[in-house]
């Protein structure tokens, strides 16, 4: 019955902090992917060198703040598991696959159809190539960019690299409880001895590793600090805590790579304060709680969806106005808005209802024949 419960909701949107972490987060990659692609950016930067350097460098960043939380949750799941089979595991994989793919699907449909309608009159490195049948196979099973192909929208990877750590951690959570019941020790405690391993080579070794970047043990460091910190909450005392925190900061500050590990070790130290600065705000209706609340429902719709928005509003304001710094700015802002209102419209697409196999042949079959429709308007 927990399992059952566990299943039919998704981890999220319960802590008003991480509602925030997510909601900031989705904001920093959209305004990244702008100052980072252009060209929009790039004639705001004559105005604002710093603002879109720091956007184009380091808001990339978010990406370990949705790392930690996703950690973070997915131990809330994992560690309230009673049973875990090789049919837990398939089941539980199944739908993680489901979550992520159907509002990528729908993104990519309206992502490649809308690059081939401005390609023409819009002649940017931002734009990638006609896709073929292929590339849009490779995407829809998630292995794009294990198998060097050119992803058709920005952040596809990070979809794929989070089915991996999901996976992952699904298969330490099988194997533990396996070795538990042959009568080897406890299952919590080998799950949380292969996690803290797992994040601490991460940290040391992986990350530092540039032909790993596609697969999840680069990011198990982010990743593990997040399931740790659940851990922590719930089962360790605040000595314990600090001890620990202590040993993972100084290990990120020796080890850390371009503030990837230090962010993720700073959000990771939120999350453990969470019991300390509240769960959620006083007010229930307050409507910056609402606003937060929002967001970061549709922060991964919004991820998915914002390149193909930005790519017309780019190609639009490019054509307009190719020199005004007033008019370049507020195109960006437009983007962003426009993102946010696609992002809802895509969460209530696609995220809403039961997650079948029934909607995945829909959306798969969609972005086939939107991959097809692009290739002829390209011919």
């Amino acid at each position: 019955m927990i399992l059952q419960a566990r299943l039919a909701q998704r981890p999220s949107g319960r802590f008003f902090w991480i509602d925030l972490l997510k909601a900031v987060g989705c904001i920093l990659i959209v305004l990244h992917h702008m100052a980072f692609y252009g060209p929009m950016s790039d004639v705001v930067a004559q105005a604002w060198p710093g603002l879109m350097s720091w956007l184009a460098q380091h808001a990339r960043l978010a990406v370990q703040v949705f790392l930690v939380c996703s950690g973070f949750l997915t131990a809330q799941v994992m560690l309230s598991l009673s049973d875990v089979t090789v049919s837990t595991v398939l089941r539980m994989c199944s739908r993680r696959y489901l979550r992520l793919v159907l509002p990528l699907l729908a993104a990519l449909s309206l992502t490649v159809l809308l690059s081939e309608m401005i390609r023409p009159s819009f002649q940017h490195d931002s734009l990638s190539a006609v896709p073929d049948g292929w590339q849009a196979l490779t995407h829809v099973l998630l292995l794009q960019h294990l198998l060097g192909v050119e992803a058709l929208s920005a952040g596809v990877w990070y979809v794929a690299v989070d089915f991996q750590l999901y996976l992952s951690a699904l298969l330490v959570a099988w194997l533990a409880q396996s070795l538990a019941r042959q009568g080897w020790g406890s299952a919590l405690h080998w799950q949380m001895g292969w996690v803290a391993l797992l994040t601490v080579f991460s940290l040391v070794y992986w990350t530092h590793l540039q032909a790993l970047e596609d697969l999840a043990v680069f990011f198990w460091g982010a990743y593990g600090m997040g399931w740790l910190a659940w851990y922590a909450r719930t089962r360790w005392s605040v000595l314990q805590r600090t001890l620990v925190w202590l040993a993972l900061g100084t290990l990120c500050a020796l080890f850390d790579a371009k503030g990837r590990a230090l962010t993720a070790w700073g959000v990771s130290v939120l999350l453990l304060l969470m019991p300390v600065l509240g769960s959620g705000l006083p007010q229930a209706a307050n409507f910056g709680a609402k606003f937060v609340r929002w967001l970061s429902r549709i922060s991964y719709p919004v991820f998915v969806v914002h390149f193909g928005v930005t790519l017309v509003v780019n190609a639009k304001v490019s054509s307009l106005w190719p020199s005004s710094t007033i008019m370049n700015g507020l195109g960006m802002v437009a983007a962003l808005l426009l993102s946010l209102w696609a992002g809802d419209a895509l969460h209530r697409l696609t995220e809403r209802g039961p997650v079948t196999w029934r909607r995945w042949m829909a959306w798969m079959t969609t972005f086939m024949a939107s991959t097809g429709l692009a290739i002829w308007l390209a011919s």
